[in-house]
């Protein structure tokens, strides 16, 4: 039979199970956690969507709409920054119907804000953050509940997608049959 190290019997006890080191992917997330904090996260969409307030109006607007003004990269910029909302929410588990929203979310904030002036009003008036944000808290309130307006955006949003890649093919068979008429 054979004979068992000592160091290593003692290190089995429970007492010393925090002796051994967490698992590297443990170490990973925990790093960032901080990051993903229901304050910090909340902090964040203050400060991209509702940061400054123009006085006498109480209209509120944040960096997102500020770094959006700078032609090309702004809006990525904004866009990635903006990015971490949806993904702590991956990270918490919520539906996938609600990361479906968060991400329609930010990719209309993106694509209508990428567009000069026009875009730049729309992202501010928009508050991508800030839809994203009140998805995460009412989801963590009232996990796997999904209400009508969950299952509706979805609906619209799927019509909208099926119009844009339908619109080009019609275009195109109209095109052909025209070519093929003369």
């Amino acid at each position: 039979m054979p004979r068992q190290d000592p160091e290593l019997t003692a290190m089995a006890t429970p007492e010393a199970e925090s002796l051994w080191p967490e698992p590297a992917s443990q170490e990973r997330w925990n790093r960032g956690a901080w990051l993903f904090r229901d304050s910090t996260l909340r902090g964040l969409e203050i400060l991209l969507d509702e940061a400054f307030v123009i006085p006498g109006t109480g209209f509120r607007f944040g960096l997102d709409g500020i770094i959006g003004l700078v032609p090309g990269l702004g809006d990525v910029i904004a866009g990635l920054l903006s990015l971490v909302i949806p993904l702590a929410a991956w990270i918490r588990g919520l539906p996938y119907v609600t990361l479906v929203r968060m991400a329609a979310n930010l990719g209309i904030g993106v694509l209508v804000g990428s567009i000069p002036l026009f875009g730049d009003i729309f992202d501010v008036a928009w508050k991508a953050n800030r839809r994203n944000y009140q998805l995460l808290a009412r989801h963590l309130g009232e996990p796997r509940r999904h209400t009508w307006r969950d299952w509706g955006f979805l609906a619209l949003l799927a019509g909208a997608l099926g119009l844009i890649f339908a619109v080009p093919i019609i275009l195109v068979v109209c095109f052909l049959a025209w070519l093929i008429g003369h």
